[in-house]
């Protein structure tokens, strides 16, 4: 099961601390809107999100459709084939995307100890 770019999800307090912070670990800005509460921080291959006000945990995000830097792929297995799939083996869902679209969808599930994991489509 092919699930795509990770990257974690931080619910944070403060969007500027939490900027300043990360780009002291080498972290810097490749996507967001400051004004609008949000930040998408890299490092090498590794994303994190700053979400201020936007949830209440940190999520587990996955991207079906994009490589580690956001580039989207010509061959990747669509958001509503690896929902069916999960859904065939009981994984329950806290949201689901409608099967009878296509392009960008997401879902989201919620692990054994409570984490939320994101399934964001955007291609």
């Amino acid at each position: 099961m092919q699930l795509g770019a990770f990257s974690v999800s931080l619910a944070v307090k403060d969007l500027a601390a939490s900027k300043a912070f990360y780009s002291k670990l080498g972290f810097e800005k490749v996507g967001g809107d400051e004004a609008q509460n949000w930040l998408i921080l890299r490092n090498g291959t590794t994303t994190i999100g700053l979400f201020q006000g936007m949830f209440e945990k940190n999520i587990l995000t996955f991207n079906p459709g994009w490589d580690a830097a956001c580039n989207p792929l010509d061959d990747f297995t669509d958001i509503r084939a690896l929902q069916k799939s999960l859904k065939e083996q009981g994984v329950a869902f806290s949201s689901e995307a409608d099967a009878s679209t296509s392009g960008p969808a997401s879902f989201t599930l919620v692990d054994p100890d409570g984490n939320p994991v994101l399934v964001d489509q955007h291609v």
